[in-house]
């Protein structure tokens, strides 16, 4: 799971990019609305955790951009806890308002809650003939266990987990970066797409689409 932080305090960045490692979330930090916007437009997360003041400008107004690009979970994080604010946040549609300070497992828990809330972290993923046991990490086809390397079963979580959603190559290759640390050009990505349809028995590509000069996508059943 891929996470955005907009905050500013250095040290809350430090921790929480921490925090999000040691659970498995990929974590990338941007201290402005500029920034923030930048890396939103530039790839795909799961999730926004985000301040309310930040210096150039604040999380309100940054919150309904973030929704009018695309809808994704929001959890304010931030010291401001007057009531208006809170009702305010709740208002642009965020999934929670957390006061600071906060407390490291609870925020976790909230964002799990949230994750399961919104269809996404769930243990086992169908389509059609295909099964992603999340629990064990291993993948089945038509009852059958396949084997995936770690880069093909990353690439696969990534677009099981949003079924019916086009996933740019760019989007792919930044999400696999991110988990690997590994640098995975776009041919490599091409090959990796051929070979897991191979495993999986996907030759037709009824489980994978590819969309010509866009990217690829799995079909909602």
């Amino acid at each position: 799971m891929r996470i955005l932080l907009v905050e500013d305090n250095e040290a809350i960045v430090l921790g929480l990019t921490y925090l999000f490692k040691e659970e498995g979330f990929a974590c990338t930090a941007a201290g402005t609305c500029k920034d923030a916007l930048r890396e939103y437009g530039e790839g795909y997360f799961d999730m926004v955790v985000l301040d309310v003041s930040l210096p150039d400008g604040d999380g309100f107004a940054l919150c309904s951009q973030f929704k009018k690009i695309q809808e994704v979970p929001v959890i304010f994080l931030t010291a401001k806890e007057e009531e208006q604010d809170v009702v305010k946040g709740f208002d642009l549609g965020a999934d929670d308002y957390i006061i600071k300070p906060f407390r490291n497992r609870e925020l976790i828990s909230r964002i799990h809650n949230i994750l399961r809330r919104n269809g996404q972290g769930k243990e086992v993923l169908h389509c059609r003939f295909l099964k992603l046991d999340t629990r064990t990490g291993k993948c089945y086809s038509n009852g059958k266990e396949v084997a995936l390397t770690k880069l093909e079963y990353k690439i696969l979580l990534i677009m099981m987990n949003y079924q019916g959603k086009l996933f740019t190559r760019d989007e792919i290759l930044s999400a696999i970066w991110d988990a690997s640390g590994n640098f995975v050009n776009d041919n490599t990505l091409s090959v990796t797409i051929k070979r897991i349809r191979e495993k999986i028995d996907d030759k037709e590509g009824a489980i994978i689409k590819t969309v010509r000069g866009m990217g690829y996508r799995i079909e909602k059943e």
